[in-house]
């Protein structure tokens, strides 16, 4: 049915259609079993975990728990990667991040590790989530819970007055979180004028993080995330436009990133996460598509700049969106050791990047961390993280395959089940994609929340009333047409 939209995670109650779960938790089981999603942890890595929960291999001998340190996330999560301590630095800022320390609980060679290395990242499905490491560990010992005394990697980055960063290091240290927020209360709050100056900080930074990215040429697709909320009985569907908050939180995770990319190329070794410039048959042909839809794009006016300027609810605005991915594909992960690569920008950021924000749940991550306490501390890379460097691209694209089709077939699942009975009714979609020579068009219906083909005419960007005229539950297809 299409591209998807988003992470499928269970998110708060709202209006719409609940799907019953019987039949769809079996087809969730179905969708797993073929595509060999890994089941249970295996008994020796059950044991390693309860046995380094209770007694860590390390900790850090450096105390920061006197800093009131704080995570945002969504409603329920229990894997906290992050938690953030913002100040003001002079006529700048302090912006101090601690990351879980795996290091105190996975030994290299292991059994964690070797699993970890087989499931390479956390999948997350409307009914459950495949976890990247055992729960004792992800969802407790190593988790940055409020109120608990956690190991970390603590990011120390200094910004001037316009948010740009000046200078950084990060070291393993003991921290404790004092509160655990959620996307939507901090959004609220900051609408409500609040006199919070945790939460008044990151909407500062956010936006100046923001306005370098524009000036860099940072592009931000602003789509509206198609979510499945798992509730009391079954599933539903819904569009949830993106809030600020979840961008400002996003700029300290990329700044993060980009700091420790940064790191790495100073030290000619490292592992990033790059993608190439979008060519220019691809740009051109995208503002012929702006053209076409009577979408202003002023010559001056960067890609970045025109898709911050898109809104999500405009139809025509909507199409543009979608055919805005095309030009940012070929993300990778590019490994160095003794020089720096030809490719080292990940094209929608506009500068190095690299992850070291979720070593809970991406495997690269642990390796990129310890990499960068080990630079920014003057010492030699670990010879464990070196080692695993050449491997890790294939391990990660290899998950990143198995993520995409769990998302697509539950998300097909889902959307068939909630068109189930509904054969023969209508619908207002968009269209948002006319592939050459098909014959069908790639549609977003407005409600139910769902994306499919449809025969018949229209053009891009156009708003069509369509008949929904079969629902293939075993393939979870749905097909339309144009009326």
């Amino acid at each position: 049915m299409g591209q998807r939209i988003g992470l499928l995670r269970p998110t708060d109650p709202a209006t719409g259609e609940v799907v019953d779960a019987a039949g769809l938790r079996s087809r969730l089981d179905e969708i797993r079993a073929e595509l060999e999603v890994p089941e249970d942890f295996p008994a020796e890595v059950l044991a390693e975990a309860e046995r380094v929960a209770a007694q860590p291999l390390s900790l850090p001998e450096r105390d920061e728990t006197a800093l009131p340190f704080l995570t945002i996330d969504p409603p329920g999560s229990m894997d906290l990667d992050q938690a953030m301590h913002l100040s003001r630095d002079g006529d700048g800022y302090r912006v101090r991040y601690a990351i879980a320390h795996l290091e105190s609980f996975v030994e290299p060679g292991g059994a964690i590790d070797a699993e970890a290395r087989r499931r390479g990242q956390t999948i997350y499905a409307p009914d459950r989530r495949t976890p990247l490491h055992p729960p004792v560990l992800s969802e407790g010992a190593a988790s940055l819970l409020p109120d608990e005394v956690r190991p970390a990697y603590v990011w120390d980055i200094r910004l001037d007055a316009l948010g740009e960063h000046t200078a950084a290091e990060v070291y393993p240290a003991m921290v404790r979180s004092v509160e655990r927020l959620e996307y939507a209360e901090v959004q609220a709050s900051i609408d409500a004028g609040t006199d919070d100056e945790r939460l008044a900080l990151l909407q500062e930074i956010g936006d100046k993080r923001i306005a370098l990215e524009q000036e860099r040429g940072g592009a931000s697709l602003p789509m509206p995330d198609q979510e499945v909320e798992q509730v009391d009985g079954g599933f539903r569907l819904r569009l949830r436009p993106l809030l600020r908050a979840e961008d400002w939180n996003a700029q300290i995770s990329l700044l993060t990133g980009m700091v420790a990319a940064e790191m790495m190329l100073h030290a000619d070794v490292g592992i990033l996460r790059t993608m190439p410039e979008p060519g220019d048959d691809a740009l051109r042909q995208l503002r012929q598509i702006a053209s076409a839809l009577q979408v202003p794009w002023p010559a001056e006016q960067t890609h970045g700049d025109l898709l911050r300027s898109l809104d999500g609810s405009n139809a025509r605005h909507l199409a543009l969106i979608h055919e805005s991915t095309v030009p940012f594909r070929g993300a990778g992960y590019t490994v160095f050791d003794g020089g720096v690569p030809e490719l080292v920008e990940q094209a929608a950021i506009a500068a190095p990047y690299a992850h070291v924000t979720a070593p809970l749940r991406r495997l690269v991550d642990r390796f990129g961390l310890a990499l960068c306490a080990a630079v920014s501390a003057g010492e030699e890379v670990p010879t464990w993280v070196r080692q695993a460097l050449p491997s890790l691209p294939e391990l990660m694209e290899s998950s990143e395959r198995l993520v995409g089709g769990v998302e697509r077939g539950a998300m097909d699942a889902i959307e068939a089940a909630t068109l189930a009975d509904r054969v023969d009714q209508t619908f207002t979609a968009v269209v948002i994609d006319v592939p050459q020579g098909e014959g069908e068009m790639e549609i977003q219906v407005i409600d139910p929340p769902v994306m499919g083909r449809a025969s018949g005419r229209a053009d891009l960007g156009d708003k069509v009333t369509v008949r929904l005229t079969a629902v293939d539950h075993a393939r979870g297809k749905a097909s339309f047409a144009v009326v």
